[in-house]
């Protein structure tokens, strides 16, 4: 090999060696700034060394603009993650912040959608999808993922509180019943598994 060729190649090494030493401390120094509050710093330091190609950066700028308020910004920049890593489950959860703080309820639900997609069995996104629709009193469409939070979380409380109170909304009291009475071996004081037994009583 040539000397000239060598270099060029030692060269070529060093500016990414340098590159990625540079990517690191601005890591860190933006993990500084954000335990500061200092959000606009913390983006201006990865803004910095920004690269369109990379996951990394996009993600952590999706979040520090969210925790800036910049809801706009940080949708742009997580979908440029999604777009990076279709696959990925994180950058998904994490716009839901920003749209969440803009009222995109609709592009929420799609948003889970796609994740369950992906992940059929992710709790997180079975159960926060059953509760947009609990909300909304689309009880029809709460029930599936709200039993199938139960199926795969069989005891734990936020999952059977919530499907209890959705199978007495549609009218299913013999299931309710039950339903509640397992929140109360959870929690046996539990205020909302009581008003429901009694609404249950009293029909």
């Amino acid at each position: 090999m040539k000397k000239s060729s060598l270099l060029a190649i030692l060269f070529f090494l060093g500016g990414i060696v340098y590159a990625q030493e540079s990517l690191i401390k601005a890591f860190q120094e933006s993990y500084v700034l954000e335990n500061k509050a200092e959000y606009s710093k913390a983006i201006n330091t990865l803004k910095n060394v920004y690269q369109e190609d990379s996951y990394e950066i996009n993600l952590r700028l999706g979040w520090l603009s969210y925790e800036a308020g910049k809801f706009t910004e940080s949708v742009s920049f997580y979908n440029k993650a999604i777009s990076l890593m279709p696959y990925a489950e994180e950058p998904k959860f994490g716009l839901i912040y920003p749209k969440s703080a803009l009222g995109k309820w609709d592009d929420i639900i799609e948003l889970y959608k796609e994740i369950l997609k992906i992940s059929p069995n992710n709790t997180t996104a079975n159960y926060r999808l059953g509760l947009i629709y609990y909300e909304r009193k689309d009880y029809k469409n709460a029930l599936p993922y709200m039993e199938k939070v139960v199926n795969l979380y069989p005891f734990g409380y936020d999952g059977l509180l919530t499907y209890a109170w959705t199978n007495l909304q549609l009218g299913k009291l013999r299931k309710a019943k039950v339903l509640f009475q397992k929140v109360l071996l959870l929690s046996p004081e539990d205020a909302s598994a009581k008003e429901g037994l009694q609404r249950i009583r009293g029909k």
